[in-house]
């Protein structure tokens, strides 16, 4: 306290010093006031207190501790933990204007003490608020993660960057869906800065949740506003999942480009090739490099089909297949109600279960056929257009079933 009452002291002094000199007896004389008076007509003075942010002006910076001029009440000290800026300025140096929390009026040294910290604390959570509010991008550390996530840091306040907010670029794409090698390609993300945006932020609760994919549609949007449905890209399958397979490309000439402008699209499980497919890992895996046709855009959705740059075998079934025909067909799968039967590679046609209900009466369509065995079919009727082909067993392979059973009894 007696360092602020010397800073008032000398600040009354000056003005004593500078004060223009009046001769006694003159009018002059009767209107002229005081220093002191100067100093306070009109002017509130208000100590500052303990929990007050201050603004002050760096004079000197150590190892272990910064001094302020908090004009014009003295001079003030931040220790040790108490330098950390929040709002990610960097190390202080002499000139700087920084706000302060006044934690101590006059420490054992007679410093004003100080924390840089608790006031930067309020003013990061404003920063964060506004950017929230503004939805502007930000750049942000990935510090650590999680079978969740990233743990991130924006002006020094923790968040988190949800797993199904990141990137198609850094979106962990694992076959098996198994956490432990999610968290394991999450890990080479630490020490990565991030673009991001804020998606939610509570000051009270300390909740930060942050999104690399919304700063990203918007980058990604502009350049997709420059492809449309039925353009032909080349890429290279990034991911293999259950419902189909994703390509990374370039949306047009790659020296143009970087690595960081790859669009990535999807291509269902129906659009990977003409055949029936269970598992998209049979028909392609991460690395190939494939050519896809662009078949639907929406905002930065893009979908894509392999099986529309192949010829459609359907097209020209009736040169090879006839109503009536006898043919040799393998059952790929068993459904309860019917069969699917592969009569080449491509061409597929169901056996429904009403045929084999007709001609075995009594039985299960398991006890009649086996999957992976190869019978004879009759072509019942085909529709080339919806790619769809009805058979039956063949009548001969119809009494022969039932001249065994017949044997059997």
């Amino acid at each position: 306290m007696a360092d602020i009452l010397d800073k008032l002291a000398t600040e009354v002094d000056k003005i004593d010093d500078s004060a223009p000199k009046v001769q006694k007896g003159t009018k002059t004389e009767e209107k002229s006031a005081s220093p002191m008076e100067n100093l306070l007509s009109g002017v509130e003075i208000r100590f500052p207190e303990i929990n007050d942010v201050v603004e002050g002006t760096v004079i000197e910076v150590g190892s272990n501790a910064i001094y302020l001029d908090i004009a014009p009440f003295g001079t003030g000290i931040v220790l040790g933990r108490e330098i950390k800026d929040g709002m990610g300025g960097g190390k202080l140096k002499e000139g700087d204007k920084v706000a302060a929390t006044i934690i101590d009026l006059e420490n054992e040294d007679g410093y004003i003490e100080l924390s840089v910290r608790e006031a930067s604390y309020e003013k990061a959570w404003e920063d964060i608020e506004s950017k929230r509010d503004t939805q502007e991008k930000i750049s942000t550390k990935v510090l650590n993660a999680n079978k969740g996530g990233l743990l991130i840091e924006v002006n020094g306040i923790s968040g988190f960057l949800p797993v199904s907010q990141l990137s198609g670029k850094n979106y962990p794409r694992v076959d098996d869906g198994d956490k432990n090698k999610i968290l394991t390609l999450l890990k080479k993300l630490i020490g990565q800065e991030l673009e991001v945006r804020i998606l939610d932020a509570d000051r009270d609760t300390e909740k930060l949740i942050v999104s690399e994919k919304a700063a990203q549609s918007e980058k990604d949007r502009e350049i997709i506003s420059n492809l449309k449905t039925g353009d032909v890209v080349e890429g290279e399958i990034s991911g293999v999942v259950d419902f189909g397979a994703f390509v990374k490309f370039f949306p047009k000439d790659k020296e143009e480009l970087s690595e960081e402008d790859k669009l990535e699209g999807l291509v269902h499980i129906s659009e990977l090739a003409w055949q029936l497919i269970e598992n998209p890992r049979d028909i392609v895996k991460v690395g190939d490099k494939v050519q896809a046709k662009i078949i639907g855009i929406d905002n930065d959705k893009i979908s894509l089909s392999m099986r529309a740059l192949q010829k459609d075998p359907w097209s020209v079934i009736e040169e090879k297949y006839k109503t009536g025909d006898i043919v040799k067909g393998t059952v790929n799968r068993i459904n309860p109600f019917g069969a699917f039967v592969y009569l080449d590679k491509d061409i597929h046609g169901l056996a429904h279960i009403s045929e084999m209900s007709e001609a075995f009466p009594g039985k299960s369509i398991d006890e009649i056929i086996k999957v992976g065995e190869e019978y004879d079919w009759k072509i019942l009727s085909i529709e080339p257009k919806e790619h769809r082909m009805g058979l039956t067993l063949a009548e001969k392979r119809a009494k022969k079933a039932e001249k065994e059973e017949n044997v059997k009894k």
